[in-house]
């Protein structure tokens, strides 16, 4: 069985806790995905199997779309709200306008450093793992690019926004460098992936729909969706 499910992970779980879900409802072993989410962010998560598998790294490098919600004036060691509070501002003094100027700065092509809670390697081992070592090394910046950063709702210290985003971009990275440029910190509160390429949520399937389903290969879309390869 091959193709590709544009399936809307749930909160609380891991992306590989969603690839072990499709393998048990298609009982099949060849189940990967393209482009890992957090366990507290939801929204698409592209999964792929059988010969699908092959054309993950196509579809890794695929641009994303975001909205998240950002918390000004606490920072957390994690980034996000899972992480231990390394930081509070008692009376938070920032405008809407810097808040807007703040965010101007981080768009374009720019270059992040990875967090320590994340899986990127080093010396063989994820970051993460060092963390819970209580290990923090240098990590070399990467090289993004933020096509857009658009406010949504603001009502301080709440900040609701959209990005769109090149892949590795790190949201919750970008909330704690905007809080760092205001000077009072910042933590991702909640983060929704929207699209992933030509995967969009309005589209997507969540694991109780496939498990429901008297056929879930229904839901498998082509190889080549929404692509030329």
């Amino acid at each position: 069985m091959d193709g590709i499910l544009n399936v809307n992970k749930p909160k609380g779980m891991t992306s590989h806790d969603v690839v072990i879900q499709v393998r048990k409802i298609f009982h099949l072993k060849k189940v990967g995905h393209a482009g890992t989410l957090d366990p507290d962010a939801t929204g698409v998560l592209v999964v792929c199997l059988g010969k699908a598998t092959k054309v993950v790294r196509f579809l890794i490098n695929d641009d994303k779309e975001y909205e998240a919600i950002m918390v000004l004036g606490v920072s957390t060691d994690s980034q996000d709200a899972s992480g231990k509070v390394l930081e509070r501002v008692k009376n938070l003094e920032v405008s809407e306008t810097e808040v807007r100027e703040a965010m101007k700065r981080l768009q374009g092509e720019i270059e992040q450093i990875p967090p320590m809670l994340s899986a990127v390697h080093y010396k063989g081992k994820r970051l993460y793992q060092l963390a819970r070592q209580g290990r923090v090394v240098e990590r070399a910046p990467r090289k993004i690019k933020i096509f857009s950063l658009e406010i949504l709702a603001i009502e301080l210290p709440r900040v609701n926004f959209r990005v769109v985003c090149s892949k590795g971009t790190y949201i919750r990275t970008i909330c704690a460098d905007i809080g760092e440029i205001l000077g009072c910190g910042a933590y991702q509160a909640e983060l929704v992936r929207i699209r992933s390429g030509s995967f969009h949520l309005r589209d997507s399937h969540t694991l109780e729909e496939l498990k429901k389903a008297p056929r879930p290969e229904d839901f498998l879309l082509p190889l080549n969706y929404g692509r030329k390869i």
